[in-house]
């Protein structure tokens, strides 16, 4: 379904059965990590739509936008086989009739971490899925916890602007080794492939170091050494932030009860790749 006057015929009749809606927004290159986000919203809702769209306002100049791996069909079979009811495919025309005048920005969050190397990055994030979620009106809608910040962005945006919609955070699906599953994945070479699973191994360490009282800027200096000296390239952060606020959290142990987020982002050859783990004291 391509257009928003027949996705909203759709869910009127499902509104007057008594149905209730979950919504999966992705970009395709669909793994089964954004499959579990689907099954997730089938166990929250009757109906699920997934939608399939490159938001192009979150791709700068000189980024991946013509070159993200795109494969319809075989993610139509994908979503299909996961018990998806419904597959949005709107067109740019569609989300941006006319171009686009009105954006959506949650000031501060969006400026931080990911937003310090990609700008505008969580703008066009905002407003793609603010008019994703007029478009689709779900009760509730499911965000993979693997992109940390851009759910606590969402979380923040829909709190702010009052829509009447749950969100829900799906744990992060991994390979057997560890690397967060990720469509820009499939853009690591072979020994990428094996040198990139030593970042989560970092984050890792460092939670440990962290729940047992080592100051945040020994562990989190230890992760950065631990992720360079695999073999990635170039180093963007790795940060200890409150989890709803995404602040830096002090210099200081951790205090009893303590739960924080630790995030890290690093570049392997042409692939920048980002991930994230729970820290608890």
């Amino acid at each position: 379904m391509q257009t928003r006057a027949d996705l909203q015929s759709q869910i009127r009749a499902w509104r007057q059965a008594g149905e209730t809606i979950g919504f999966v927004p992705t970009m395709g290159a669909l793994h089964s990590g954004h499959l579990s986000l689907v099954r997730l919203a089938k166990k929250n809702a009757t109906k699920v739509i997934a939608s399939i769209f490159v938001n192009p306002t979150q791709f700068a100049p000189g980024e991946d936008f013509d070159t993200y791996p795109r494969d319809e069909s075989a993610d139509r079979a994908k979503l299909d086989s996961a018990g998806c009811d419904l597959v949005y495919l709107p067109t740019v025309e569609e989300m941006y009739p006319d171009g686009t005048k009105t954006n959506v920005r949650v000031e501060e969050m969006s400026d931080l971490l990911d937003g310090i190397y990609r700008p505008h990055f969580f703008y066009g994030v905002a407003t793609v899925v603010a008019r994703l979620f007029l478009h689709t009106q779900p009760d509730v809608a499911v965000f993979g916890e693997k992109d940390y910040q851009q759910l606590q962005i969402i979380r923040r945006m829909v709190r702010d602007l009052g829509f009447p919609i749950e969100i829900i955070g799906g744990e992060t699906a991994r390979d057997a080794d560890g690397l967060a599953q990720s469509s820009r994945n499939l853009y690591l070479t072979p020994e990428e492939r094996r040198i990139a699973p030593a970042m989560q191994a970092a984050l890792h360490r460092a939670s440990v170091r962290l729940s047992n009282g080592t100051l945040p800027s020994i562990a989190l200096e230890e992760a950065r050494g631990l992720i360079m000296a695999a073999g990635f390239t170039d180093m963007n952060y790795v940060s200890l932030v409150d989890p709803a606020t995404l602040e830096d959290l002090p210099d200081a142990p951790l205090p009893e009860g303590t739960v924080a987020r630790l995030l890290a982002a690093a570049w392997l050859g042409k692939t920048r790749l980002i991930d994230n783990i729970s820290v608890t004291r």
